[in-house]
């Protein structure tokens, strides 16, 4: 389905007064959205850019229960995360897999501690366990990572844990939300929240970001899903709302697989400033990360620090026996965490808990705050029972647990195709019908003709960035080869979705602007 179908399906019916309109199209929006949709209410989601522009598509890239939430002593969350770890992993196994992380120890202590702090994980698994951790020698610990600097090293546990595609989940819940009667539209800015004579939200005015039109839709309730943007949503309720957001920047750098040279991933569990580190193999290339910096000001292109950089680079240098520099990072890139913090209660935000508040306000919003990618389904379901708990909406069972997201199969075609699930068999119907379209388009970029042309056909992209930065994740690894492909995306955009030249230069010169964010 295209953009402009839902765009003309929601024209005819812009008079219906739906169930659900919802705000924010990351994680947390579209799991609703998905969850709303699949229990049978009428649904629109509305983003005001592209899906999982901002904090969802820059995550970790892990779906995991939390080694630092247990040293913290968060068990309920750590608990409820590994559950839904399970529950993601089966229900999006296209996306998702089991990853098997490597802690390395040099000391005794921490070998006794972290054995047993990963014990109790195991335990917290129950029947949903990934693998059991266990200890390992120096010399297993090098055989898994023979990058690993060996000085002092005592072993190492041997952990698992979900590692997934978090721009592609977020697109194939869109997807799910539009399959099942919803319609998530990106591009769709909402600008005002209109109440009836009661003081209650009746309806929503948007404005559609690419033809600049202006709407309103009615709906018996509205979901504030904003992530980092949820204050801004807040003040157009109530001027007066205090702040519940207390962003936090997390950033990521990502290098050649030759620095890690293994498919195993290493877990720091303490840095100097008191968090933990990944690198993780992720399409062929490293992501190393994160950092905890708090930030005042929101964007939806956070910009990384020099320091949070440098901070990466010189404590995986500590770790590995080649060190990062600065010319070898593919790509950089920075995300918001929308941790929900306790205004009268100042925090440092690797101490702001990842647990998630619903709140329902006097004019009927509901809003929820902070949260999680691995709990992103237990939000949603959570979310909707506060609206039928409330009386809002008509009670109807949450189905997600067992939802898949996407039709796949067991045996490929093609397995560099499995990630666009049931469209994996419609891209290799491409590739026989015209054998070119299974041209790569970049060397150092795994993604063909064929894919790009699915995509424009069925993914509701927009410009470029949406398919390098989202639908292949391009942007990410490789940020200098993905400007080098830039000019051949825009080709197939033009053909397949009817631009002209003026658009096809402004692109490639807007996202040439774009990706010195992430050098």
């Amino acid at each position: 389905m295209k953009r402009s179908d839902l765009i003309e399906s929601l024209e005819k019916n812009q008079d219906e007064i739906r169930d659900i309109i919802v705000i924010g199209g990351g994680a947390t929006g579209l799991g609703i959205a998905f969850d709303a949709a699949s229990r049978g209410y009428r649904t629109l989601l509305l983003e005001q850019s592209d899906f999982a522009k901002a904090t969802s598509s820059r995550s970790t890239k892990l779906v995991h229960g939390g080694v630092r939430y247990l040293a913290q002593g968060d068990l309920l969350l750590v608990r409820e995360a590994l559950r839904e770890r399970g529950i993601i992993l089966k229900n999006a196994p296209h996306l998702c897999q089991n990853q098997e992380f490597v802690i390395p120890l040099y000391s005794l202590w921490d070998i006794f501690l972290y054995w047993f702090g990963l014990k109790f994980y195991d335990i917290l698994s129950g029947r949903l366990s990934l693998g059991k951790s266990y200890f390992i020698s120096v010399k297993e610990a090098v055989e898994r990572l023979p990058v690993l600097n060996q000085k002092g090293l005592k072993g190492g546990i041997v952990y698992h844990d979900g590692q997934f595609d978090d721009a592609r989940m977020a697109l194939d819940l869109a997807k799910g939300c539009n399959g099942k009667g919803g319609i998530a539209l990106n591009y769709f800015r909402v600008i005002g929240l209109n109440k009836d004579s009661k003081g209650k939200i009746s309806s929503v005015t948007a404005k559609d970001m690419v033809s600049e039109k202006k709407y309103t839709f009615k709906s018996r309730l509205v979901i504030n899903a904003t992530g980092v943007f949820a204050d801004e949503i807040e003040k157009l309720d109530n001027p007066d709302a205090r702040q519940t957001i207390r962003p936090s920047q997390g950033v990521h750098i990502v290098l050649d697989a030759s620095f890690l040279k293994s498919k195993s991933a290493i877990m720091i569990p303490k840095t100097s400033d008191g968090r933990v580190l990944f690198a993780i193999p992720w399409f062929g290339h490293v992501v190393i990360g994160t950092t905890d910096t708090p930030v005042d000001e929101i964007s939806l292109e956070p910009l990384p620090f020099d320091r949070e950089i440098d901070f990466i680079l010189e404590t995986a240098s500590r770790f590995l026996t080649r060190a990062p520099k600065r010319e070898d990072v593919l790509s950089v890139f920075a995300g918001l965490r929308p941790l929900a913090a306790n205004p009268d209660k100042p925090q440092s935000t690797k101490e702001v808990s990842r647990r998630h508040k619903i709140i329902l306000s006097a004019s009927g919003l509901l809003t929820i705050i902070g949260g999680k990618w691995t709990t992103y389904r237990l939000m949603a379901e959570e979310t909707i029972n506060r609206a039928i708990k409330a009386g809002i909406l008509e009670k109807k069972k949450c189905l997600t647990k067992n939802l898949s997201l996407s039709s796949h199969s067991a045996n490929s075609v093609n397995p560099e195709f499995l990630k666009y699930g049931a469209g994996e068999k419609e891209i290799a119907k491409l590739i026989r019908a015209d054998q070119e379209l299974s041209a790569v388009l970049h060397p150092e970029l795994s993604f063909t003709r064929a894919e790009i042309i699915w995509i424009c056909r069925n993914e509701l992209p927009v410009n470029i960035e949406d398919i390098l930065a989202r639908r292949t994740r391009s942007l990410f690894l490789n940020a200098r080869a993905s400007v080098e492909a830039a000019p051949l995306i825009a080709d197939i955009m033009t053909e397949e979705m009817g631009f002209d030249k003026k658009w096809k230069a402004d692109q490639i010169a807007s996202y040439k602007d774009l990706v010195k964010n992430y050098l």
